[in-house]
């Protein structure tokens, strides 16, 4: 049987206006500001008026470490988003924008999928609403007026050599990992080493993610470390004067932006810090206003549970005060097999000794969410090639672990498909038994904090940090960041530092090569492994298939 391509389905959408949407969460059209027929941004002026409403429930998607196989994190989102609504409940989905370096990489779109998708996808995927584009010029304004501080004399006395702030693109470019710039003789200012991460990587993104009005996105932004000094004191956004500006180039962007599911559900689409090296989960602003306007919300995590669920513990609900009544987490047949060392060649045919072998993966991840005090449900998202046995043996490895795993067909039937996991969430959730904590303290050491990260999540024997690093942070301490919170960047791959190390690996090391102090965002980043802040494209990027028909359609966009 064939079946249809994403973009198809999207496309033969029966979408309605936005102010519709809108309304079936109590936001007025004179609170949205539209761009176009389909979506909108949310004026600040609503979100401060529920602010005095309770909360409704939340409800975090993570899944296991991603296969090429897929595992539909995204799809699972909004599939049980739909599903809770067809079963009668007042629930919407919160999930992150697409970056356009991956959409012409090697991931594709990042909208759902199947008969579970947001829409409009092809806008989602490409410029949406600009949000992206603020970021990368809010960015660029300060590294440009850095520099340009330095040309004019240079008042607040830094050191060329310790510019702290880079450069952002958000496009996977390689090339401009590390550059020279200011090349070409006087006029064009002082070499200086420096380079380019991509835009999900950047410390403005981290902060519009994480701030609770323009207020406190202005302060976050003067606090921004940018360079030190001879003396190694630290030189702020706000001592180069660049806040203001920043801030107003983010203004709208810092608004949650409105669309609607295939099933013309309401669904907040805002932020989108990459996993695997960022905190990879969508802005405090709209999971906390979607928590005053619904009953239920279903918020994602970037990448596995290792990396995305834990940041979203340890760092996004430790800093906007929320906790989660239950965690979903996605797995696939496909997945397990070829965690089991199936080739993705063969995933096709039926082979429970490898579903078996690869649900030690599985287990890792339920533990580790388990231990944060929420309760588990693990949804095997259903492919068309799986069989009744393989499905068998993916729910009696969860009962073996005291958790039940459901199969959901959201992505073949929409929410028909996801009922069934849409009442074991609200039956878990409604009882209330969730008890959520960190699993480290604010006023733990930050090496402390990545040994306890690293050990108790990823299973390591040990963190490989050498002196320079182990001093950084103690430096970091003495100067009143040691109760920030700590960010992985680490592959999503593994539980471990090296992409091939698939399953549950023990034994091995966590070499952390560079530590990043963001004082803005409020957190620290570890930088472990061979991990790039600035991803490269593959062999064959998806930009090769992408282009426009005859119709003027868009070709390739997943």
């Amino acid at each position: 049987m064939s079946y249809k391509s994403d973009i198809e389905i999207a496309r033969e959408a029966n979408k309605l206006p936005i102010q519709e949407i809108g309304a079936k969460i109590g936001i007025s059209s004179g609170d949205l500001l539209p761009y176009g027929h389909d979506k909108a941004k949310v004026s600040q002026e609503f979100i401060n008026s529920v602010q005095d409403r309770a909360d409704g429930k939340l409800i975090l998607v993570t899944a296991i470490n991603p296969t090429p196989a897929g595992e539909g994190k995204t799809t699972t989102t909004v599939g049980l988003g739909d599903g809770l609504n067809r079963i009668g409940k007042n629930a919407m989905v919160c999930i992150r924008e697409a970056s356009l370096g991956p959409n012409f990489g090697m991931k594709g779109g990042a909208a759902g999928g199947g008969y579970a998708q947001v829409v409009p996808m092809e806008e989602m995927n490409l410029h949406f609403t600009g949000d992206f584009h603020a970021i990368t010029s809010a960015h660029s304004l300060l590294s440009a007026m850095i520099d340009n501080h330095i040309y004019w004399g240079n008042e607040c006395d830094i050191d060329i050599r310790r510019v702290a702030w880079r450069r952002v693109v958000d496009m996977n470019d390689r090339a401009l990992r590390q550059i020279t710039a200011s090349l070409g003789g006087v006029s064009n200012g002082f070499p200086r080493e420096t380079g380019f991460d991509i835009t999900v990587a950047s410390e403005v993104m981290a902060i519009l993610c994480l701030a609770t009005d323009l207020k406190d996105l202005e302060k976050r932004l003067g606090d921004i470390i940018v360079a030190y000094r001879r003396d190694k004191t630290a030189v702020y956004c706000r001592d180069i004067k660049a806040e203001g500006a920043m801030t107003v180039l983010l203004k709208d962007a810092m608004q949650p932006n409105l669309v609607q599911t295939l099933e013309n559900n309401p669904a907040f689409v805002h932020g989108g810090p990459f996993a695997n090296i960022a905190h990879g989960c969508n802005s405090v602003i709209a999971t906390k206003t979607a928590l005053k306007v619904c009953d239920y919300v279903v918020t994602e995590a970037g990448f596995g549970a290792d990396l995305g669920a834990e940041k979203f513990m340890n760092i996004k609900c430790r800093k906007a005060g929320i906790a989660p009544s239950a965690v979903v987490l996605v797995a696939t047949v496909r997945a397990m097999k070829m965690n089991g060392g199936v080739a993705k060649a063969d995933l096709g045919a039926e082979n429970v000794e490898a579903v078996n072998n690869g649900c030690a993966n599985l287990g890792r991840h339920i533990e580790n969410i388990k231990s944060f005090g929420v309760p588990v449900v693990v949804a095997i998202n259903h492919f068309v090639t799986d069989t009744e046995a393989e499905v068998d043996a993916v729910k009696a490895y969860a009962e073996t672990h005291g958790v039940e795993a459901v199969l959901s067909r959201h992505w073949e039937l929409g929410s028909e498909g996801s009922a069934p996991l849409a009442e074991k969430i609200v039956e878990i959730v409604d009882t209330g038994s969730a008890n959520f904590a960190p699993i480290y303290p604010d006023d733990m050491s930050l090496f402390d904090k990545i040994d306890t990260i690293a050990k108790r999540i990823y299973r390591a024997d040990e963190v490989l940090a050498d002196n320079k690093i182990r001093n950084q942070l103690k430096e970091w301490e003495e100067a009143g960041y040691g109760n920030l919170p700590v960010c992985m960047a680490k592959t999503q791959y593994s539980f471990s530092t090296d992409p091939t190390l698939r399953g549950a690996p023990v034994g091995h090391s966590v070499p952390v090569r560079e530590v990043r102090l963001s004082a803005g965002a409020g957190f620290i980043v570890a930088v472990c492994g061979e991990i790039m802040t600035m991803p490269g494209l593959p062999r064959t990027p998806a930009a090769e298939n992408i282009c426009l028909n005859d119709d003027g359609q868009i070709e390739g966009l997943f």
